[in-house]
């Protein structure tokens, strides 16, 4: 069976089901039911409309788990007679199903976890990544918000915000390659900014084009990690990063400045820079400041130590750097560029070598001990 088939259909198909007027929680049951029966039956016969297919039969399982329940003549009531076999509606319900999960009696954490479970198709192991959380907490997050939203009818669209966060964690897991739904992203958000007057919508739009631009570039052959400053900038995809930077431009006219516009403001400045050595780092702290003060997030403070690394020197960067938690997500690789930086080799070493310990990816974990390593063989000279 077509695992990347299914994914695409499996949201619209929810969306179809919630549409009609199926609970968020039922109709995710019965699309899963609708799916493992596929799993027995698509093999040997293949459908040749997948998704009515699928429409069809997790329908049938919807009112038969509605027609056994105690109130079943009041909820028969809300739904429509079984549709036939046959062509289903082309309309793309995976948008509007992503609006749905960010529904107003949810909080906007688990909003963010339900739809990237059930839209985004992600594992409860992976949201948890995304949400720096354990994952037994994101699998309790999950079930409450499924157990918030069961019997609730989803007739009010949920918060534009809360929308572009749970895109944004969907990209971002898609470009780390563990799961890839970076295009799909795109896709979202490029229908989002068509049918939403929103700068920050377009704002998320050109960061996602301007990243996946660079995104051939940030792995070797071998599939090592290549760090932006030794990508080769001529594998860029100049007419995604012009794309980018034109959404961009329109989005900044419009002076309702948000974070997703800052982080494409910063994305654009990488872009611009013909090599790593012209990058204007300058204009990027001042970028990474505006971010700081629109959501204060330790992340942020983070990455702006780096820029204040480039531009004002590595001493600079770790003074940034002083009043952050140590715990942080990548302190330890951010202290170690700088302390090698300024001629701290030993600690950066060791640094290094812990970073890589808490590496969220195979691939991260491979750059910092090999970063580690090298540093290890200078120090034995």
């Amino acid at each position: 069976m077509d695992e990347a088939l299914v994914r695409s259909l499996t949201p619209r198909v929810l969306g179809i089901l919630v549409r009609r007027g199926a609970d968020f929680a039922a109709a995710e049951d019965a699309v899963q039911d609708a799916l493992v029966e596929a799993l027995r039956h698509w093999p040997s016969d293949p459908p040749r409309d997948p998704q009515g297919w699928l429409v069809t039969a997790a329908w049938r399982r919807f009112l038969d788990a509605t027609r056994s329940e105690t109130a079943r003549h009041r909820r028969e009531r809300r739904v429509d007679e079984e549709p036939g076999p046959g062509p289903v509606s082309a309309a793309d319900d995976t948008l509007r199903l992503y609006f749905l999960c960010a529904h107003p009696s949810l909080t906007p954490s688990s909003a963010v976890a339900l739809t990237l479970r059930a839209v985004g198709g992600l594992t409860t192991r992976q949201i948890a990544r995304a949400h720096l959380v354990p994952e037994a907490t994101m699998a309790q997050r999950i079930s409450r918000a499924k157990r918030t939203v069961s019997g609730v009818r989803f007739d009010r669209p949920g918060d534009v915000a809360t929308v572009l966060r749970v895109l944004y964690l969907v990209f971002n897991e898609g470009y780390s390659g563990d799961v890839d739904l970076a295009v799909e992203a795109i896709r979202l958000t490029r229908q989002l900014a068509a049918a939403v007057d929103h700068p920050e919508v377009a704002g998320l739009l050109a960061l996602m084009l301007l990243h996946h631009a660079r995104r051939t570039a940030r792995t070797a052959p071998d599939g090592s990690l290549v760090p932006l400053a030794e990508q080769d900038r001529g594998r860029w995809d100049t007419g995604m990063i012009a794309e980018g930077v034109e959404i961009l431009q329109a989005a900044l006219a419009r002076d309702r400045l948000g974070e997703f516009q800052a982080q494409a403001a910063i994305a654009a400045l990488h872009a611009d820079a013909p090599t790593a050595e012209e990058t204007d780092w300058a204009q990027i702290v001042e970028w990474y400041d505006e971010l700081v003060r629109l959501t204060g997030s330790p992340v942020v403070r983070l990455n702006r130590a780096v820029a204040v690394g480039e531009a004002r020197g590595p001493r600079a960067g770790l003074a940034a750097l002083a009043d952050l938690d140590l715990g942080l997500p990548r302190h330890d690789a951010v202290a170690a560029h700088l302390r090698e930086r300024v001629g701290d080799l030993e600690a950066a070493a060791r640094l290094y070598a812990e970073a890589a310990r808490k590496a969220p990816s195979l691939a991260e974990r491979g750059h910092l001990t090999r970063q580690a390593a090298r540093l290890n063989t200078r120090l034995r000279r």
